[in-house]
């Protein structure tokens, strides 16, 4: 239980460095598609350096006129 958990740390800290290195954290997040490219990048981890860039789009429902 351990090992599992202080790999998922360190994956996540690796994502949170691969995040700073793509400077996502610059500005504010005002946009969900900022919040969710961040929230993958993170999520991703290690993969970030194996060519893995992940970016989001909010298709979320429109409001009807």
């Amino acid at each position: 239980m351990r090992f599992g958990l202080m790999l998922l740390i360190v994956w996540l800290v690796i994502g949170a460095i691969a995040g700073a290195q793509r400077h996502d954290y610059n500005g504010s997040p005002t946009t969900c598609v900022k919040v969710g490219t961040i929230a993958l990048t993170i999520a991703a981890g290690p993969l970030n350096y194996v060519g893995v860039n992940p970016k989001t789009s909010c298709q979320g429902p429109h409001p009807s006129k």
